[in-house]
């Protein structure tokens, strides 16, 4: 599975690229919201990962402007953030995310839901289908 994950926290992204790359995924990485798109654009991933406070454009904004592009509706955009109110989970709904990770995130868990993901993806459920949660 093709998976885009960015964050504007170098470590992190590091961090669960290999988690991600150890579980036999294929990861591109950005440390900012402009890259993220246009690596989104070239790369047409199975799962995208934002976090939600990134320089140039943030992740809810991301999420909106991914779930416009014709590509992507099969895409599954996953939030993960260090907020996690109410408010945003709503405001992370509201932009369009499948599911809203706060961190730090139980790599276990965030493993188990990708994988999950790419059992419908290859079942070819689609994104109006009823998604893992």
């Amino acid at each position: 599975m093709t998976i885009l994950l960015a964050d504007d926290n170098q470590d992190a992204v590091e961090t669960l690229a290999e988690i991600l790359r150890l579980d036999h995924h294929q990861v591109h990485t950005a440390l900012e919201g402009r890259t993220a798109l246009a690596l989104a654009q070239e790369h047409r991933p199975d799962i995208v990962l934002l976090d939600i406070s990134m320089p140039e454009l943030d992740g809810y904004t991301l999420c909106q402007r991914l779930r416009r592009e014709p590509w992507a509706a099969d895409l599954v955009i996953v939030a993960l953030s260090g907020y996690g109110s109410p408010q945003d989970l709503e405001r992370g709904r509201i932009a369009g995310f499948d599911r809203y990770f706060t961190k730090p995130a139980d790599p276990g868990e965030l493993l188990d839901y990708l994988n999950r993901c790419a059992g419908h993806a290859h079942a070819g459920t689609g994104r109006n289908a009823s998604r893992p949660t």
